[in-house]
């Protein structure tokens, strides 16, 4: 391989600029045929200075995007479908990732750039010394529950320790570890707390402990006044944040707290969640002069609402939005959302008393000689669910798009789309209403007992690759017919029972998508 293969491949790689072959080789850290976030990486390319041209990741994000893209016309790396968070991924093919671990552990040995043991099935760490002199370290996706050492190493910049069984970090593991820039604890679901020797990390830009348990943040996070990144997303079991921990963060540009469980302890006193806590956070986060991207926890009122949109700074960086258990609204206006420039991601749950999403501009009227952009651009995933009085939700036709859309226990939901309610989208916008669900990847409708429709009319669905219907019992007909999905498979879900009653456009159609259908 070292003489005959390898050398072929590093053609590509030597033709590349600098900065790209720095980041294809940061790719090799993780497990083979492992699905890459690109959102993550390019997050983890900035911390850790491979983009440092820039001090934003907003304007760094559109170089690692063209990285990414340069790397992928090259074959260098290969599209992967997507995470669990939405995010867009990429894979290295197992060649492409042997060569650049040759390139980086053996071609550039001398320099003791790279360790690593990506899934190796590895129970503990290796003997400190084998890993002491390494820039780049990974031993993410092994069995490793304990990590008691307290290695020396001055020159590590970068260390994944995600996907493990971790449940103890003693007080000294970092003691000596003075310039570690990204920290990835992330996929550790038995670790419960962080070391107070985590202060020792004085450097460090970057901190992922997304799907972790740890129960509170230790306030020696104080002491990391570098950090520009802190991902608590998934993290069900956290408790606790200090007061003023996060405002003392001053340089943080990434800020992510995102609760999947949401009927985990949602009244519990003193929970990070609840509405008291919530609120001193979003004052801790409005008083940060540099961040660009931010998930929130719950809105659980309208008037938090209010506040939270009065607040420019915030609105304009937030990537998700999580509305719960608003009471007493009746009808809910989405265009409050139109200044929101980065939302991707919007949850409505438990809104018991919301009978109708409305599309009511709240400024001027669009002229029909301006061209549209649409308010929704940014919106890729929408959850709506356990609003009992809702009846549909036109609006999406905002959201061009949009790819994930996941809509169950909404008691009186009649229809998707609602031919009935068009003229307010042509009234927002100033032309006729947009073709919806052009870029529909997914399309889950689970115990909807009164919905009858998905839309009046036939769609095009160019991107669709999976509807699952369960417990609809009044669908009868889906918006399919010869020309929706040519060219795509389309998977559809359900019930043999449902699917026996269901009623096609034509027989055409019937044969043309009867051999998609998969039985629950």
């Amino acid at each position: 391989m070292e003489n005959e293969v390898f050398p072929l491949l590093k053609f590509s790689y030597d033709n590349l600029p600098p900065t790209m072959k720095c980041c294809l080789l940061y790719c090799c850290l993780y497990p083979e045929d492992c699905h890459i976030s690109t959102k993550t990486l390019v997050e983890y390319w900035f911390c850790d200075g491979l983009l440092n041209e820039f001090d934003s990741i907003r304007e760094a994000e559109m170089q690692g995007d063209h990285i990414i893209n340069s790397l992928l016309r090259a074959c260098l790396l290969e599209r992967a479908g997507k995470s669990g968070y939405g995010d867009g991924c990429v894979k290295m093919h197992d060649l492409i990732r042997d060569m650049c671990l040759w390139i980086a552990c053996e071609l550039q040995a001398q320099e003791k750039n790279v360790f690593v043991e990506a899934g190796a099935q590895l129970l503990k760490m290796h003997d400190v010394k084998v890993w002491e002199g390494a820039k780049r370290m990974s031993v993410m996706q092994n069995r490793i529950e304990v990590l008691r050492e307290t290695p020396k190493c001055p020159n590590l910049r970068t260390l994944f320790l995600s996907h493990n069984k971790l449940k103890v970090i003693s007080d000294g593991f970092f003691q000596f570890i003075p310039h570690l820039i990204v920290l990835d604890l992330s996929e550790n679901r038995d670790l419960k707390a962080l070391p107070k020797g985590i202060s020792q990390l004085i450097s460090l830009e970057c901190l992922d402990l997304s799907s972790t348990n740890i129960a509170e943040l230790p306030i020696e996070l104080k002491s990391l006044t570098k950090l520009k990144m802190l991902d608590l997303s998934d993290t069900d079991d956290l408790r606790r944040i200090p007061q003023h921990l996060i405002s003392s963060l001053f340089k943080l540009q990434i800020f992510r707290i995102w609760c999947r469980d949401y009927r985990q302890y949602p009244q519990e006193e003193g929970n990070v969640l609840d509405e008291d806590n919530n609120e001193k956070l979003i004052e801790e986060l409005k008083s940060l002069q540099h961040l660009n991207i931010v998930r929130l926890p719950l809105i659980q009122s309208m008037s938090d609402l209010q506040r939270f949109l009065s607040l420019h700074s915030l609105q304009c960086c937030t990537e998700a939005l999580d509305l719960r258990g608003f009471r007493g609204t009746k009808v809910f206006n989405v265009l409050c959302f139109e200044n929101m420039e980065r939302l991707e991601r919007l949850d409505i749950m438990d809104c018991g008393d919301m009978e109708e999403m409305k599309m009511e501009n709240l400024h001027s009227r669009v002229s029909p000689h301006t061209s549209y952009t649409s308010h929704f651009h940014t919106l890729r995933e929408v959850e709506i669910s356990h609003c009992d009085k809702l009846r549909n939700i036109t609006w999406l036709i905002l959201a061009p798009n949009l790819r994930s859309l996941v809509l169950w226990e909404c008691a009186k939901i009649e229809e998707i789309l609602s031919e009935g309610k068009v003229g307010e989208v042509a009234y927002v916008i100033g032309i006729s209403y947009p073709t919806p669900f052009l870029k529909l990847e997914t399309l889950y409708l689970h115990d909807l007992p009164e919905l009858k429709s998905i839309c009046w009319h036939a769609l095009p669905f160019s991107c669709l690759k999976c509807i699952s219907i369960d417990y609809c019992p009044k669908l009868k007909k889906l918006p399919l017919n010869t020309d929706s999905a040519k060219g795509n498979h389309i998977t559809i879900q359900g019930s043999q029972d449902w699917l026996a009653e269901l009623e096609w456009e034509n027989e055409s159609t019937r044969h043309a998508f009867l051999p998609s259908f998969k039985s629950f």
